[in-house]
């Protein structure tokens, strides 16, 4: 996982009291190695409100957790997925490229992703 540049930034901004807060994931089918200067995945195939919340990785709610279940209408191989604060366009928190995961018609797929702060 890396964490952006901007998303560094709004992170700052929350901390003062301003910013929006991160509460979408995406998920995309672009391959490109994830790096601090992206602003956006690099090929968005959907992007969905998430169910946020803190857990515990190793200090007590150290973690920010974002979780959504996909649904699929068509094939894709899925590659990427990243923490985003809007619905559309927004600041990209996070990225993360893995080897593909193959999806079909009347697939799902939960994705829950972790920025764990500590």
């Amino acid at each position: 996982m890396t964490v952006t540049n901007t998303g560094v930034a709004e992170v700052a901004n929350l901390i003062i009291g301003s910013g929006t807060a991160f509460s979408y994931l995406g998920i995309g089918t672009g391959t490109t190695a994830s790096g601090a200067t992206d602003t956006a995945l690099e090929t968005e195939t959907q992007r969905e409100a998430a169910t946020t919340s803190r857990v515990t990785t190793d200090v007590t709610n150290d973690t920010s957790q974002f979780v959504y279940t996909f649904s699929f209408s068509g094939s894709e191989a899925v590659t990427e997925a990243g923490v985003l604060n809007a619905a559309s366009v927004g600041t990209l928190l996070a990225r993360q490229v893995f080897s593909a995961i193959n999806v079909v018609s009347g697939d799902s797929l939960q994705v829950t992703y972790k920025v764990d702060l500590d």
